[in-house]
């Protein structure tokens, strides 16, 4: 005779889908008290007049990532990086050695030479009846010449280094920017600036901020960097590093402060998401400091961390919400396994169970059951 299925007991006979023993089963915390009691009555549920129950409350959804929606300082259209006026210093230094060598002439032909060095090296002398030599206006003048002509093309001498620029300017104009290497010549009257154009890294100290509920924290960041137009380096911002450093400063406060730096009960995003923090953070960053000629890179945090003021209680309230996810775990596992086992052995027909004595297995399964699970997971 095959068994039928009574609607009171919760018992599933043949070819009856089955139905689940603990009915409106969750995951969260239950009293052992409410869990076990030995009552057989149900307590009457008795509407209590008043407002309609509300939906629980929304999970905290984090704002995104901030993009550059702010307009960028604007920068000097004019103040573009253009080549220079630069010569070879093989060509300068050729044309100081001539000069020297017309000085020299112009005092031989003087007769200011001694004797002793025009007989050593077989020259004629020039010299007057009277042994001393003649310098008139003409030679003087062509002296003059020969002489600020030497000093322009020995002044104008410079050693370019591979990763430096010098930035030329004049009476506070520019007027370009040379980026050659070794023996190269400009004009003496021209400032000459230097400035690093390789590529940079700097890891900032430790900087204060605070996430998206005001927690305070400490952010540890690398930028990687490098001058990209050396004129609106020099030129536009009074010193284009401590620009930068500023600029890291206020942009990791603006993305820190959209997302806070852990969810302990809820799957939401968070500060520990590195890859997705530096992508905005270099965002930012190469909008800021584009308009000052700096060509940002990368601008990854290195380390994130609470302040030492609230790093304690942060500590212990993490603790407390992985624990509270493990027990959440467990707990599930537990009445999972508990429905499971009563559902086989109801359906297989090897035992009948009243609600009484559905109940009392239901108690003993699960205390057997949780206690399993916590001492092979304490071993």
């Amino acid at each position: 005779m095959q068994k039928t299925t009574d609607p009171d007991d919760g018992m599933p006979g043949p070819g009856t889908r089955r139905v689940a023993v603990i009915r409106g089963e969750t995951t969260a915390e239950i009293p052992v008290h409410l869990l076990f009691r030995d009552d057989t009555a149900p307590t009457p549920v008795v509407p209590q007049p008043g407002p309609k129950p509300t939906a629980a409350p929304a999970r905290r959804t984090a704002r995104p990532l901030p993009a550059p929606v702010r307009p960028a300082p604007p920068g000097d259209p004019e103040l573009v990086e253009r080549a220079g006026p630069v010569v070879p210093g093989a060509v300068a230094v050729a044309a100081g050695l001539a000069a020297l060598a017309g000085c020299a002439a112009v005092v031989w032909s003087a007769g200011l030479i001694p004797a002793a060095v025009t007989d050593a090296l077989r020259l004629p002398s020039y010299t007057d009846a009277g042994g001393h030599g003649v310098m008139g206006p003409a030679r003087w003048a062509l002296l003059v010449l020969g002489t600020a002509l030497a000093v322009v093309c020995f002044g104008g001498l410079g050693r370019g280094r591979v990763g430096c620029a010098w930035v030329l300017s004049l009476c506070g104009d520019y007027r370009g920017s040379v980026r050659r290497t070794g023996l190269v010549w400009t004009s003496p009257l021209l400032l000459r600036r230097p400035v690093d154009v390789r590529l940079r890294h700097w890891r900032s100290e430790p900087m204060p901020a605070v996430d998206a509920d005001g927690t305070a924290l400490r952010a540890v960041v690398l930028v990687v960097w490098r001058v990209r137009d050396t004129a609106r380096a020099a030129l536009a911002v009074e010193d284009h590093v401590v620009y930068l450093r500023d600029q890291v400063e206020a942009a990791m406060a603006r993305v820190l402060s959209r997302l806070p730096a852990d969810a302990f009960h809820e799957d939401a995003p968070t500060l520990r998401d590195a890859e997705a923090v530096g992508d905005a953070l270099t965002r930012l960053l190469k909008a800021e400091a584009e308009p000052v000629g700096i060509e940002v890179y990368a601008a990854q945090p290195v380390r994130i961390e609470y302040a030492p003021e609230v790093a304690a209680a942060m500590r212990r309230r993490r603790v407390a919400a992985i624990d509270a996810r493990h027990r959440d775990a467990v707990l599930s596992s537990v009445v999972d396994a508990v429905d499971d086992t009563v559902a086989r052995l109801t359906s297989r027909g090897l035992v009948e169970l009243d609600d009484y004595e559905r109940r009392v297995l239901v108690k003993d399964l699960t205390v057997a059951f949780y206690t399993g699970r916590g001492g092979a997971e304490g071993a």
